[in-house]
């Protein structure tokens, strides 16, 4: 028997899967997905929390300087040091897009403080046209 997927879900109200067992993201998944959720969340956007988030969509209507570009990794890595305790920054770096000068790629290394393994995460954003 398969149940209907709940109006809420994941991370609000868990589902067993068709073996009854909770099912959890692994450690590098749910720390790539809290990252994105840390730097895409607004300042003040989540309920009972108002300075949880780095706000990266403000960046979106700015131009590409290099004033910019320093602003973006200084909050990158601010709000990562700040909410995100599973990881070590080893390194923030933001770089315009090669032929591409409204866009900005932000990459991130890290490693997972409980394995020391390494990852990286990038993403790319639109600035204004």
């Amino acid at each position: 028997m398969t149940l209907p997927a709940p109006l809420l879900s994941w991370p609000l109200l868990t589902v067993p899967n068709d073996a009854g067992r909770l099912v959890f993201p692994s450690l590098e998944k749910s720390v790539r997905e809290r990252i994105e959720v840390i730097l895409r969340t607004r300042p003040g956007e989540q309920l009972m929390w108002p300075e949880f988030g780095g706000g990266i969509e403000e960046f979106l209507q700015q131009p590409n300087t290099l004033t910019t570009r320093r602003r973006l990794h200084d909050r990158v890595r601010e709000a990562l040091e700040r909410w995100e305790p599973r990881i070590l920054l080893d390194r923030v770096d933001v770089q315009e897009v090669p032929d591409q000068p409204s866009h900005l790629r932000v990459e991130i290394g890290y490693r997972l403080r409980r394995t020391d393994a390494r990852h990286q995460i990038a993403i790319t954003l639109q600035l204004e046209s």
